[in-house]
């Protein structure tokens, strides 16, 4: 769709410009679907040219290297030791000695057993000592699973260092060609504190993320592949294995037998986007009019109301919800009060009741989140230029027209990737419906085969459920992709919109 011409564009009345905004972004869609998978196939063209130039690369350098960059293929590290540099040989070649010793070990082992994820399981054996059958382990399908991963990422480890021995034995070769000294020991030790620093700091954070973030993560991914569940816990009771994309049919499949699963995941999700956007949004806009009206001049005591409202987020989440969750039951406080008022004759199902348990979540994240907002919202505002409210004044703005024209436009910009943040986090908000709810009430029409799901459950919550109650965490894993899925295009999606990433150099 073509843009307007901004003269047309300024004719339109504010209901034709909404539409035609609402065209605009929905016509933008395909392209930016269309961008991201031309970036994916570009991706994998420049992968695979990099792949051909490194195999090109590795066999002239063989070519063309001595006897010592020859042998180095095979020894690695030796090359460097021939040349002086005996630190960085003697770690080469350290490597490659613990990767072989590994391999030969366990390594192999493991590999091996991936495709079939163990092939004896637990069973009775007659014991003549204790003459009785006792329970034998052997195989162990989750430890298999574990270890074939790290294996094979030792293997990528493996490749890369086994690439870098070569690349530092052609570097040594030129620089020894042009009549250079090479590094020695004690010059590698003083780069990694001065020049080379940053790999220093990043070394012990990127293992980190490897181990505790990639590891667990892809981990998850593989055992959405697998038939684990507490019926095939890989060791006590039966081995799991690979069972494709079942997984994935039964969630998604309505066909007889596994629509229930597909009913509690559409209605979930849909409850799950529409909870983000109203947690999002009545935190963010009620939090900037909270913040403007003690802001405002003329406002007395500013710090104790503040003070005030940053009391709800300075209290554990853990001990207000509680509170607030037995507050509002049907013989808490609330009903106890409005009863003795005479305002009611039977207690208000405040968590009983699905719509209403809906709203009360939605309203009392409003109590939680507005401090947040609101204490983001005054530094913004005290930063918005004062000559910009004046030149409104001067030319008879409202204070509407000024808050529409001016304070919004400028908090959008600022806070837009906060409210992306903010909506994603919602998706994800575990605390607030667990605390409150459970989850609940308990939908009936879910219980039989759909990880016992409640009305207020999000796919956080559910998914806690699946795997502490009903130990399915196979399906647990695939919801898991699931959520990742979700909130990847919504993030996809509205970075490319948002005024911080399109309208950045009107704001300078």
């Amino acid at each position: 769709m073509e843009n307007k011409k901004d003269l047309e564009y300024l004719k339109l009345n504010k209901f034709q410009k909404l539409l035609y905004g609402l065209k605009s972004f929905f016509a933008a869609i395909p392209g930016w679907f269309a961008s991201l998978f031309k970036g994916i196939g570009a991706f994998f063209v420049n992968l695979a040219g990099r792949i051909k130039n490194e195999a090109l690369d590795i066999i002239t350098t063989f070519t063309n290297g001595d006897f010592k960059t020859k042998l180095s293929y095979l020894v690695m590290g030796f090359g460097n030791i021939a040349r002086g540099q005996v630190l960085r040989g003697i770690l080469f070649l350290l490597f490659e000695v613990v990767f072989i010793f590994y391999m030969i070990t366990t390594g192999v082992h493991w590999l091996s057993k991936l495709s079939t994820l163990g092939t004896q399981g637990p069973f009775e054996e007659y014991d003549p000592i204790l003459d009785q059958y006792v329970m034998k382990y052997h195989d162990n399908s989750f430890r298999i699973l574990l270890y074939g991963i790290l294996t094979i990422i030792f293997i990528f480890a493996f490749i890369y260092t086994w690439r870098l021995n070569v690349k530092q034995n052609k570097i040594a070769e030129e620089i020894l060609a042009k009549g250079k000294p090479l590094k020695s020991g004690k010059q590698d030790l003083q780069s990694l504190l001065d020049d080379q620093f940053h790999k220093t700091l990043l070394a012990l954070p990127l293992t980190g993320i490897i181990v505790f973030t990639a590891l667990p993560i892809l981990f998850m991914i593989l055992i959405a592949f697998t038939n684990y569940d507490a019926n095939h816990n890989g060791f006590s009771n039966a081995l799991f294995t690979w069972v494709g994309l079942d997984n994935f049919n039964q969630l998604i499949s309505w066909s007889s037998g596994s629509s229930s699963f597909s009913a509690t995941f559409g209605e979930i999700l849909t409850w799950t986007l529409i909870w983000a956007f109203f947690a999002t949004f009545t935190n963010y806009f009620l939090g900037i009019m909270v913040a403007l009206l003690i802001n405002k001049k003329g406002i007395k005591f500013k710090k104790v109301w503040r003070t005030i409202l940053v009391m709800t987020i300075a209290i554990p989440q853990f001990i207000s919800l509680l509170y607030v969750s037995k507050m509002f039951s049907t013989s808490g406080l609330v009903n106890l009060w409005l009863r003795d008022i005479g305002w009611i004759d039977k207690a208000i199902p405040f968590w009983e009741d699905p719509i209403m348990a809906r709203v009360m979540v939605i309203l009392i994240n409003v109590w939680i989140g507005i401090p947040y907002l609101m204490l983001i919202a005054t530094g913004i505002l005290m930063n918005i230029p004062a000559d910009l409210y004046e030149s409104a004044m001067i030319d008879g703005a409202s204070p509407v027209q000024q808050f529409i024209k001016i304070t919004m436009p400028y908090m959008l910009f600022v806070t837009g990737p906060y409210l992306l943040t903010s909506f994603i986090g919602n998706i994800n908000n575990f605390n607030v419906i667990y605390l409150l709810t459970g989850g609940g009430p308990t939908n009936q029409a879910f219980t039989t085969s759909g990880g016992s799901a409640g009305y207020t459950d999000l796919l956080i919550t559910w998914l806690f459920k699946i795997t502490t109650v009903d130990s399915n965490y196979k399906l647990a894993a695939v919801i898991g992709i699931g959520v990742f899925a979700v909130t990847a295009i919504i993030s996809l999606v509205v970075y490319n919109v948002m005024p911080s990433v399109k309208n950045e150099e009107e704001f300078q």
